[in-house]
């Protein structure tokens, strides 16, 4: 039995790739555990390792340093990806207000982080890691302890030691906050919610039956009254008033008594009657004439070279008879406008004749087979070009060092930007979901398991040592910003209970509490605003992790 006390005491590469499998593998386990309705989820890989580092198992330094690294990045990778497309259309109006709340939260944070390091003389280092503990911010960790090897050259124990102890309250403390603004705000729920089940409605994608009556426009092509309106307008078919359905086009020309079927957003309704003449309630079955072959299909986008080719430079319409009335974008509704990019993965919903559909459908690619296969030169050409922006210095007026965006932040920016730009330049970024949280979940579970191995030897001693002082100060770091900016946003921007509860999870990039508030929402409002701010969140999570670190060796 010395090969199995040997795998199991040793420090070689099948003893730690096993003892990280089973610190993953339980961690996960335990983290499926609720109390209250609450778990930390994957954070138990954390405690486990932990547990298990400190009863001496451990893996060698080296090893874990890289476990440790590579986790993180493709952790903040994967998510850079998934948010990129709709991070930059996020700060028009409403959004640029989400994200300077989420600025607010983060640097109250960090002054809340630095009052506490004054007064009660805790080495701001270890601060560093109770204010990502508190926030629940595993990057921040990472970026806290590669910047303070950078100055070092020696990791530092207590800044993992510190999100260890403070994370649980951390989380616990995100979901009251609501419930305290809730309270102090005075905020009834059932009016938040009838509130926003009329505001989803205002912002679907919807199908309409006209009936051309108004003189103004007899006569006249379709394409000279669809410019007429700045929001997304599709005219799919005609229904003539001899019977006669064909495909609607840019030189269809509207006659009195026409029925058109169109695809428009809820609140784009009212013009668009009012414009063309009176709704009307066509059957499916009045646009089945015998002397007609139109069908509605939905087709997936999988040709590499169609990425990010506007739907207008197709010219499918004129070139097939066949519409692109809407496109599905990771379960989002868009109408198909001609100034639409395309995407792999979108979903096409096609209306023409079964021929010529099938025409497009070669066109567009449709093969299911194309999008399992990964597309792997991208995610690695991304991580390379992260790590080099990751590493460039930048100097901050003010700083006695120079700052990096590191292996947090630097991936993280140029995930963002492949994920919005990457179609202009023919990338392929395109992952499915399962394969994107495969990568994500992979990433912070090594990183977890890794953080735990490395910090567990110190961890009682230090919480008996009077380490348990940190909790309270990773409560206060919590509840504190959260408070104070969500009362804020209520009574100053009247902004609505359910987004707001998004803005606090996202604000502190806090899986749990985003699910929490999803519980409790009738509509997506918590994921909207959580999205929304989650990027330029995490961005200066790391950041000011950094800075910190920095200011502790001024």
């Amino acid at each position: 039995m010395d090969w199995l006390k040997e795998l199991v005491f040793s420090e070689s590469a099948a003893h730690s790739i096993m003892l990280l499998a089973v610190t993953i593998a339980l961690g996960i386990q335990l983290g499926k555990i609720k109390i209250f309705n609450i778990s930390l989820g994957i954070t138990w890989i954390l405690f486990v390792g932990i547990f298990l580092s400190h009863f001496g198992f451990g893996v060698e330094a080296g090893i874990l340093n890289f476990v440790k690294e590579f986790g993180l990045i493709l952790f903040v990778y994967s998510i850079g990806l998934q948010v990129g497309p709709g991070f930059f259309s996020s700060l028009k109006s409403g959004g640029l207000r989400l994200n300077m709340l989420a600025v607010s939260v983060v640097l109250l944070g960090a002054l809340t982080t630095y009052v506490i390091h004054l007064v009660t003389r805790t080495d701001l280092t270890t601060m560093v890691g109770v204010l990502s503990g508190a926030v629940t911010n595993t990057p921040g960790l990472g970026a806290a302890q590669q910047t303070y090897n950078d100055i070092t050259g020696m990791n530092e124990s207590d800044i993992a030691l510190g999100y260890a102890v403070a994370y649980p309250l951390g989380v616990i403390g995100i979901i009251l906050v609501p419930y305290l603004i809730k309270k102090i705000c005075r905020i009834d729920v059932d009016k938040e919610q009838t509130s926003q089940m009329t505001v989803q409605k205002h912002v679907e994608t919807i199908k309409l039956h006209i009936l051309v009556q108004n003189q103004c426009v007899i006569g006249r092509k379709l394409s000279d009254i669809v410019k007429n309106f700045k929001s997304a307008l599709i005219v799919s078919r005609i229904r003539r008033i001899d019977g006669t359905v064909g495909v609607a086009d840019d030189d269809t020309v509207l006659q009195i008594g026409d029925v058109l079927r169109v695809i428009t957003t809820k609140d784009n309704e009212d013009a668009v009657v009012m414009l063309l003449g009176k709704k009307c309630d066509t059957k499916d079955e009045e646009w089945e004439t015998p002397n007609h072959d139109l069908v509605s299909r939905r087709i997936v986008v999988t040709k590499p070279e169609l990425n990010g080719v506007r739907i207008g430079s197709l010219n499918i319409r004129a070139l097939y008879g066949v519409n692109i009335t809407r496109i599905n974008r990771n379960g989002i509704e868009l109408v198909a406008t001609r100034d639409l990019q395309l995407q792999m993965g979108d979903r096409v919903t096609l209306v023409g004749s079964e021929d010529k559909i099938r025409k497009v459908a070669t066109l567009l690619g449709n093969s299911m087979k194309r999008l399992d296969t990964p597309n792997l030169i991208p995610i690695f050409l991304g991580i390379f070009l992260g790590v080099l922006v990751g590493s460039v210095p930048i100097a901050f007026p003010g700083l006695p060092q120079e700052v990096k965006l590191g292996l947090a932040g630097g991936p993280l920016i140029v995930a963002i930007l492949m994920g919005r730009f990457g179609p202009y330049y023919k990338i392929v970024t395109f992952t499915t979901t399962s394969a994107n949280m495969m990568i994500r979940e992979i990433g912070i579970s090594l990183f977890l398991a890794a953080v735990g191995l490395g910090a567990g030897k110190e961890f009682v001693s230090t919480l008996l040592n009077g380490g348990y002082m940190w909790v309270i100060y990773g409560l206060i770091i919590t509840i504190v910003p959260l408070l104070a900016v969500g009362i804020f946003a209520r009574k100053k921007y009247k902004m609505d209970y359910y987004s707001l509860c998004g803005l606090i999870a996202g604000s502190t990039t806090d899986p749990p509490a985003l699910a929490f508030a999803n519980s409790q929402s009738p509509t997506d409002a918590p994921s909207v605003a959580y999205a929304t701010v989650y990027p330029l969140t995490m961005f200066l999570r790391v950041l000011t992790a950094q800075i910190l670190i920095i200011i502790s060796f001024a």
